[in-house]
């Protein structure tokens, strides 16, 4: 029996069907779409920002591993998606595979820390710091600014420096031309900063400081860490005078032996326990070891100082006293002007030094901080 003529597939648009469900099939076969992808240079290169990833055979639900990279290596890229979700490319290990690009981190972020590092590769450490937990490190202080590095958990880094910066700053774009609509609308808010527009829709909001502290492992790389992930590594029986206040930063002043074992003297700096404070640290106690005791004194103290870091430590001749280790603060004036304020240890007894002439350092007045510009959680 013949089939009806309007039941007979016409050869033509079969033909048509099939091609165009090949060339479905094509475009969803596990790469990247009809004609989405882009071939990259062979000179140009990624670096892995995350712990570790799996590098994949084929962009899909289900793929096969093809490697694992890991945190810092550098990766060549050897194809981009249009929609720059995946980028292919190869491991040190020559492994190919497609990697999300959230991933990782541009040669210009690469470069930017390589500077940081050369920067501060001579910088003196202020303290030595073990991290609480694993943390990013960014290449400058802010919780939206570029990253590449992670810091192990109980990894130990170099303290250099501290900034304060606010909590829910925006990541650092140039600034835009303003245009007449923009210049009349400063002069109806002439009472606002134009520098805290994140913040000052509502007046009354608290602005949220934090601290942050350029660090430097001991692969010599550099980096900004979030303050609240750190912690001084001071010896437990010197923590246990910290009475409330953060320790900043800790230096070994001289070392003495008790029973065969060296054991180290400290000059410890301590702040209030809060971020965003206009200073380093204001306050100062070295503690000796006592000998005959087994434990540590407080052989110098002194609070409501105003200073701003670093410290730098050294020796010196004091004719009849000898050499003698000596430490010099940076110590602000009522009127914002830094001094250097140097301090010699003649064991166990801590004086300032004034040279031939040279005054007394004028004290700064202890001034807190309005809660309302400065707010921190603990």
């Amino acid at each position: 029996m013949s089939m009806p003529k309007h039941f007979r597939p016409s050869t033509s648009r079969v033909s048509i069907t099939l091609t165009w469900l090949a060339l479905l099939l094509v475009c969803l076969s596990g790469l990247s779409g009809c004609g989405s992808n882009t071939t990259s240079g062979s000179n140009e290169y990624e670096y892995v920002a995350v712990p570790e990833a799996s590098l994949r055979d084929r962009v899909a639900t289900i793929f096969n591993k093809t490697g694992l990279v890991h945190n810092g290596e550098r990766l060549q890229v050897l194809e981009h998606m249009q929609n720059k979700r995946f980028v292919r490319v190869r491991s040190p290990r020559g492994e190919e595979g497609w990697i999300q690009e959230r991933y990782l981190a541009d040669q210009d972020t690469y470069d930017q820390f390589q500077h940081l590092a050369e920067q501060n590769k001579n910088a003196p450490a202020q303290a030595t710091a073990a991290v609480e937990e694993q943390a990013k490190v960014h290449i400058s202080p802010g919780r939206k600014t570029g990253y590449l590095y992670l810091l192990a958990e109980k990894q130990k880094v170099d303290l250099l420096q501290r900034q304060t910066v606010k909590r829910n700053a925006p990541a650092p774009t140039p600034t835009p031309a303003k245009d007449a609509k923009d210049d009349k609308s400063k002069d109806k808010d002439k009472d606002k900063d134009d520098s805290d527009d994140d913040d000052n829709d509502k007046s009354d909001q608290p602005v949220i400081l934090e601290d942050w502290w350029l660090v430097r492992d001991q692969q010599k790389r550099v980096g900004w860490v979030y303050g609240r992930t750190l912690y001084v590594d001071v010896p437990d029986e010197i923590a246990q005078y910290s009475e409330g206040q953060r320790i900043v930063a800790a230096f070994p002043l001289d070392t003495v032996q008790d029973e065969g074992k060296p054991v180290n003297e400290y000059v410890v700096l301590f702040t209030e326990p809060k971020d965003g404070m206009p200073f380093d640290f204001n306050q100062i106690r070295v503690f000796t070891w006592n000998t005959r005791k087994h434990r540590y004194e407080t052989a110098y103290r002194e609070r409501d100082i105003v200073g701003v870091l670093p410290v730098s430590q050294g020796q010196q001749d004091f004719g009849k006293e000898g050499t003698l280790k000596t430490f010099t603060l940076r110590l602000k004036d009522d009127a914002g002007n830094i001094h250097e304020q140097l301090y010699k240890f003649n064991p166990p007894i801590v004086r300032k030094y004034y040279a031939p002439g040279e005054t007394p350092i004028p004290k700064m007045k202890h001034k807190r901080p309005d809660a309302t510009q400065h707010k921190a959680r603990h």
